[in-house]
């Protein structure tokens, strides 16, 4: 049995009520606060580099910012999860379950 690959959630940047969520570069501050969660855990010194974590980067989706979450983030740092997620809570917006497929 292969192992499943963790899920996607995707962090919009639209609220509840539909209204684009503002600063308009939320969504690269969020991903950039999670930067050091990497695979491996951070590398420091000469060999660093800035750039996000493979769990939580920023795209833009169908004209939406967004930002997306694996799952995988939890079983590293959960209190990491639970700050991205509260982030999208406490700030209203839309939060779905999805995989994004890699453009060919």
């Amino acid at each position: 049995m292969t192992p499943s690959k963790p899920r996607q959630v995707f962090i919009q940047g639209v609220t509840q009520d539909g209204k684009p969520f503002r600063p308009s570069d939320w969504a690269e501050r969020l991903a950039g606060a999670m930067s050091s969660f990497r695979p491996g855990g951070s590398a420091g010194g000469i060999g660093a580099y800035i750039g996000y974590s493979p769990y939580c980067v920023p795209r833009v989706i169908g004209g939406v910012k967004c930002v997306i979450v694996s799952e995988a983030l939890r079983d590293i740092e959960p209190m990491a999860w639970d700050f991205v997620m509260n982030f999208a809570r406490d700030n209203q917006l839309q939060v779905t379950d999805a995989c994004l497929v890699p453009d060919e």
